[in-house]
This record gives C-alpha cells, structure tokens and sequence, in this order.
C-alpha cells in the first residue's frame, strides 16, 4: 500500500517509517505537523495518487492537542471514503466517537501500544485500506464499561465481550478463537446483538452499525 504518515517525533516517525516499510507497503510522504498533513494530503490527491490510507498521531502540531485528529476529519470532509488510520497515546472517548461515527468507514482507533503488536497492527492496517473500522480492544472495552443507560443494556456479559471482538476487526473465527466458543455460538451471539440493537438483516454493514451504536451512547 501507498501511505502518508504523519508523526512529529521524529524518533517515532523512523520507527514507524521502517516497520511499515518491513511490511512491504511504501511511505509516499510523512508529515511532522497537521497543516503540513492536511496540505500533503491535498497535494498528492489533486495531482490523482491520493495514498491508499493516511496514519495519523492524534497529538500533533501546532496546537499538540486534537491537531491530527482534526486533521483526519478535514481529510475526510474532502475526501469522505479516504482511509484514515490514528493513533493515539491514551485512551480518549471524545476522539474515538467523533472519529468513528463518521458516515462512512475505512476509519481505524489505535493505541500506539498496539503498534508492538505487529501482526495486529498489520491486520489492522489491511482491514482500514479495504473499507472496514478498527477499534482498539482497550479502547472498545473503556467505552463499554462507561457507558450510559441505553441500548446496550440489553446485551449479555458474553454479547457484550463479543461486541467488543467485532469492534477489533475480529471474525467470527477469531472471536470464536478468542473466547472458546464453537463458530455456531458466536454466530448466535452476533444474530442476538443485531436483534437487540435494531439492526436489520437487510442493512448493509451491520457489525460496524452495532459498534457505532454504543459509540454514540457512551458519556461525553
């Protein structure tokens, strides 16, 4: 894949640069600030060779606050199906929900801890480019257990924690795999979540609907 990696560290920013690089996709251009990502990202766009998924830190200059968050959405108001992949330090709840519940997906939450993990991360960065959401699983599981009265009320302990497999990006083998379950079991969990969240059988992306449904229920 052709990537656009912004990171201000610069000792960061290499170490990414060579991990990515050992997992044979190509860093078009990197970025050390969010204006320099967002004009980058305009730059290689307007000229036809847009970067299969954008990679950006959360805390960025100049403000070294949101800076890449807000980055990310403007990129993705210019471009609203642009994959975009952010990183972040700490779990944040505000980041994470006004990221995720953009109207379209290709978007993925990562703690940069997560990173270490490489065959993860390099799943995660796959299930991005190719339209799906990721969401890191400490992050997933922080905004469950602080959520507010609602929906998810409705789910089980055990829904609850294969709710949270889906927002990885996990299948239903790898949920199965996960939580020694029989691929039948975890395919009734899924069908009981739909059912009590008010998915549709016939609505498209639902799994990503059902992790967006406790997004946009968690406290501010």
């Amino acid at each position: 894949m052709r990537l656009l990696l912004a990171e201000d560290s610069a000792l960061l920013r290499e170490a990414l640069t060579a991990l990515l690089e050992r997992l044979g996709h190509t860093i078009v251009a990197t970025a050390q600030t969010a204006p320099e990502l967002c004009e980058t990202f305009e730059h290689l766009a307007g000229a036809g060779s847009a970067p299969d998924l954008v990679i950006t830190d959360v805390r960025m200059p100049p403000g070294n606050s949101d800076d890449g968050l807000r980055a990310a959405l403007d990129i993705r108001a210019l471009r609203p199906h642009q994959p975009v992949l952010v990183l972040s330090q700490y779990i944040a709840d505000t980041y994470a929900r006004e990221l995720l519940t953009l109207p379209e997906a290709a978007i993925g939450y990562l703690l940069k801890d997560r990173v270490s993990r490489v065959r993860d991360f390099a799943a995660a960065l796959e299930t991005v480019a190719n339209g799906g959401t990721v969401i890191d699983p400490d992050v997933v599981q922080h905004l469950l257990a602080d959520s507010r009265p609602g929906p998810l009320d409705r789910l089980t302990a055990r829904e609850r924690e294969v709710l949270a497999l889906m927002a990885d990006g996990r299948s239903n083998a790898g949920i199965a795999g996960a939580l020694t379950l029989t691929d039948a079991a975890v395919s009734k969990h899924i069908g009981n979540i739909f059912a009590k969240l008010g998915l549709s059988p016939i609505e498209e992306n639902r799994r990503v609907r059902a992790v967006l449904t406790y997004l946009q229920v968690v406290r501010s």
